[in-house]
């Protein structure tokens, strides 16, 4: 299903192809743990519905600076 959303740290819309069904969307919006509606997706996939955010922009904003 490809989901539409805008991202929480750039304000921008993206748009990802995600294997989700209107059920799980449906569980999650009502009240599951996404992680239990959704149990087949990545953490990458869960995020994006969540937030918007996309593995490059977590990436760029969250990954550690190695010194």
């Amino acid at each position: 299903m490809e989901i539409t959303k805008q991202c929480m740290l750039t304000g921008d819309t993206n748009t990802m192809d995600i294997p989700v069904t209107q059920d799980q969307l449906d569980g999650w919006t009502n009240g599951m743990l996404i992680q239990e509606a959704m149990p087949n997706l990545t953490a990458e996939h869960r995020e994006f519905i969540m937030t918007g955010t996309t593995p490059e922009v977590w990436t760029k904003n969250f990954s550690e600076v190695e010194e």
